[in-house]
């Protein structure tokens, strides 16, 4: 008897992931909404694409799981959307009837919604907001940078995304959190230490931007929509973890002046030094209002000595409820203690105001509202980037702005000798890259690290020949490492030959034992390069022997990091050829 093939009638219920999956079309038929609303929906609640082992209506096709359209159904935001839209009609209905009144009221009164409750949906825990918030960071400062243009980006839109990225920056560089500054062709790259977590952003050079016409911005503008609330919740809960009130009050004459950073700075002294003087009004009630008014009091310039911004920092060393400091804080803490900066008005001034005072600097630049000026007495060091047109003052140290990030990399004063301005500047070396891991270390990373060992700086009476040279630097670690593998080489080919002249030869290893140990030298030392050949292919054997027994799965792995080791091999290579043909054209020049 011949069974019948299974056929399952029309509407009946599905199986596998049929059942599991729907595609994109499917999805917004499922919960009767537009296109732009449906993305905008899934960016707010973190809905991606899946991709299915059996994509069943085929691949060209966007899938989305069941259980995620569910979930985005029973959203109170999507019925507040739906509200939004049907009031959007009655505007436009009121336009095309020329009520001009009736429109304008309806868009005072326009509904609105907030995302609080689907971030704490999102992040249930504050640390789960740390670790997905280098996208949040990096978008907020792209459009902080960013033109406003009418129909497409909102003023103040970007006033409110420069305004949170300057809280960030003021609390990274308040409670010295920073870590790692690279400065790129595509940016400027930022590495913070918060609660544990270690956050990187990038951050736009101080350019004109100028937006293309191939960019979705309403994408972009409802991942902003979410990323402003995220960091909006991180800053207030930042700031009050230090007993800072958030939103900060800052002082109008320095936000006239484009100096919010500089304007937060004193907005912290003011509220720690309040903190200090009396802690309990903070937690009598009905203390808002008073606590308001005198930190707006505080911010004034009469009450803020403008000659000395770090007066106040000595009252806020024993803030209560301020984190212990560790041992990296500590050191960053105590970087550029003792040093007063000045800035050109060519340098990046945003950058260089945020990272010198992460690290215990006091800054100040050229131009309104500035702490002091530039014939103070008591200025260290002048960063210029430019060469050099007026009369230079005596006492201080005109550098560019790279041994500033050089020197927070390093985590040591840098000398200055090949900072100053007009000088060629050294290699900008990348804190994100291990050089051990990757096979090349360059030169000026070796001198560094030999700064770094020794504890001490190169003197002035010291040789430039002794500077340039990073050879002198590793030829102790290079002749351990060479001795260590000699002594491996040489116990592996004794082993060789003492098992070919007990299976091959016979002789049993007590007898003229000595006799074939000199032989063995002697032919060693004859023929080394055969010598070498066997042990490569003893090696090669046995690793092909090892091969055989694992699963192919494992096999297929083993090949992946081989070719990984082999590009990695290469490229050094590459590397090395670059910098021999550099110095035999330096050569060349020379002679």
């Amino acid at each position: 008897m011949v069974k019948k093939k299974h056929y399952r009638p029309a509407g009946k219920k599905k199986e596998g992931n049929a059942a599991r999956f729907v595609t994109r079309s499917q999805a917004v038929k499922q919960l009767q909404v537009n296109l732009p609303l449906f993305r905008k929906l899934c960016i707010l609640k973190g809905i991606f694409p899946r991709e299915p082992k059996k994509k069943v209506k085929g691949n060209h096709h966007t899938y989305y799981h069941l259980k995620d359209v569910s979930f985005i159904q029973h959203e109170p935001l999507l019925d507040k959307m739906r509200d939004i839209r049907a009031y959007e009609k009655k505007v436009k209905k009121a336009e095309a009837k020329k009520n001009r009144d009736r429109a304008n009221i309806l868009r005072q009164r326009r509904p609105t919604y907030k995302l609080d409750k689907v971030i704490l949906q999102r992040y249930p825990k504050f640390i789960d907001a740390l670790r997905d918030l280098d996208d949040c960071l990096t978008m907020v400062h792209l459009f902080a940078a960013l033109p406003a243009i009418e129909d497409r980006i909102d003023v103040k839109r970007i006033h409110n995304c420069r305004r949170m990225s300057h809280e960030w920056q003021a609390f990274i560089s308040r409670t010295h959190k920073l870590r790692k500054v690279f400065v790129s062709v595509k940016g400027i790259y930022y590495q913070a230490e918060v609660k544990g977590q270690l956050i990187t952003w990038l951050t736009p050079h101080p350019l004109q931007q100028v937006l293309t016409d191939d960019v979705d911005f309403n994408i972009m503008l409802n991942f902003l929509e979410f990323y402003e609330a995220l960091l909006a919740f991180v800053n207030c809960h930042l700031y009050r973890s230090i007993n800072v009130k958030y939103p900060p009050i800052l002082d109008p004459r320095l936000e006239a002046f484009a100096a919010e950073l500089y304007a937060l700075s004193r907005y912290f002294d003011a509220s720690s030094r309040s903190s200090v003087l009396d802690p309990q009004v903070s937690s009598l009630p009905g203390s808002g209002k008073v606590d308001e008014s005198e930190l707006r009091l505080a911010q004034l310039q009469h009450q803020l000595p403008s000659n000395e911004p770090g007066a106040l920092m000595g009252l806020v060393e024993n803030v209560p409820g301020e984190d212990e400091e560790d041992n990296d804080t500590m050191m960053c803490k105590e970087l550029f203690k003792d040093m007063k900066f000045f800035l050109n008005r060519e340098v990046n001034r945003e950058s260089l105001l945020f990272v010198i005072p992460a690290f215990g600097g006091i800054v100040s630049w050229k131009g309104d509202g500035a702490p002091f000026e530039e014939d103070d007495n008591s200025i260290t060091h002048q960063i210029v980037d430019r060469p050099l047109q007026h009369e230079l003052y005596e006492g201080r140290k005109y550098v560019q702005p790279q041994w500033v990030y050089d020197c927070v990399n390093a985590k040591k004063i840098l000398p200055t000798r090949d900072y100053l301005a007009g000088r060629e500047l050294p290699p900008h070396l990348s804190p994100f890259v291990d050089p051990k891991e990757e096979g090349y270390v360059p030169d000026y990373a070796l001198k560094i690290e030999q700064w770094k060992a020794a504890e001490i700086l190169p003197l002035p009476d010291v040789g430039k020949e002794d500077l340039e040279d990073p050879q002198n630097f590793a030829d102790l670690e290079k002749a351990k490492e060479a001795a260590k593998n000699d002594k491996k080489l040489k116990a592996l080919q004794k082993e060789y030959f003492d098992g070919l002249k007990v299976e091959l030869k016979g002789v049993p290893p007590s007898s003229s034992i000595s006799k074939t140990d000199n032989q063995i030298s002697a032919k060693a030392t004859e023929d080394g390069e055969e010598s070498d050949f066997d042990y490569e292919q003893i090696a090669k054997d046995k690793e092909e022997l090892e091969l055989l027994t694992i699963s192919k799965k494992k096999r297929g792995l083993y090949e992946a990091m081989k070719k990984g080791k082999k590009r990695k091999h290469d490229n050094v290579e590459v590397i090395k050829e670059r910098k021999r043909k550099l110095k035999e054209s330096q050569k060349s020049r020379d002679g």
